[in-house]
């Protein structure tokens, strides 16, 4: 791994990161959107470097977190930062796939899970030399359908599913969420400014909930018309050290 360093997540929290393995924009909007609140059993699936839960723990202190990655490197990181913040008694690494998680994980425990998935479908656009981006970016290790399905196996019933993708993936998460009998329940979009379509979504799903009444929130918007952050993107940043604007 390359330039492997230490980068501020604010309130103390560090975060072991290298040039395959970082978190960017939809990452920080993810945990934010999704952070639980009390003692909450959580997992994270495709961690990456373990920024997701990382916040979680910086913001809530008695969560417990199980954070899933398939790539040992970046498992690697994040045991790093496990150590390097003393929080093994709080966030366990498991080098595992999520599409084989029985006997891994206890399935109907968790009351949240999240994810940040790959956002192009296998096969389809440019292809990252970068083994590490390009499982980050394509669905080459997992599809929509193992992510929904793993999630619902770990979730209990009522348990909260979370997820950012493309607009343009909308419909095939709604659809993948319900094929696992994981209601749609909150969504809210993220653009850059008020002139810019959408470019992301954040969704949150619930274990076994009642069809319909989906909670559509305001529109989230990276920048203010002077160009700057706006004043919800500095609350969720708060004090990190470096942060782009791009989703």
């Amino acid at each position: 791994m390359k330039n492997i360093h230490r980068e501020p997540l604010g309130g103390g929290m560090e975060i072991f990161v290298s040039d395959s393995y970082h978190f960017s924009t939809d990452t920080i909007l993810l945990a934010d959107f999704s952070k639980p609140s009390g003692s909450k059993k959580c997992a994270d699936l495709g961690t990456g470097c373990g920024t997701i839960p990382l916040l979680w723990l910086k913001d809530n202190p008695s969560c417990r977190v199980s954070a899933v990655e398939i790539q040992p490197d970046a498992c690697a990181l994040l045991r790093d930062s496990i150590a390097y913040n003393h929080l093994e008694e709080r966030l366990t690494a498991l080098n595992a796939d999520l599409k084989n998680l029985k006997g891994t994980l206890p399935f109907g425990a968790f009351d949240l899970v999240a994810c940040n998935p790959p956002y192009k479908l296998g096969g389809t656009g440019i292809q990252n030399p970068d083994s590490a981006k390009l499982i980050a970016r394509h669905e080459t290790e997992c599809t929509l359908d193992d992510v929904c399905g793993a999630a619902a196996n770990l979730l209990q019933f009522g348990g909260r599913f979370c997820i950012c993708q493309r607009p343009e993936r909308l419909a095939d998460v709604m659809e993948s969420m319900r094929k696992f009998a994981v209601e749609p329940k909150r969504l809210r979009l993220v653009q850059q400014r008020k002139s810019k379509a959408p470019k992301l979504f954040l969704l949150e799903g619930r274990r076994g909930g009642k069809r319909g009444f989906l909670d559509v929130l305001p529109t989230l918007f990276i920048e203010d018309e002077q160009g700057d952050f706006s004043q919800e993107m500095l609350a969720i940043y708060g004090n990190y050290k470096t942060i782009d604007k791009e989703v």
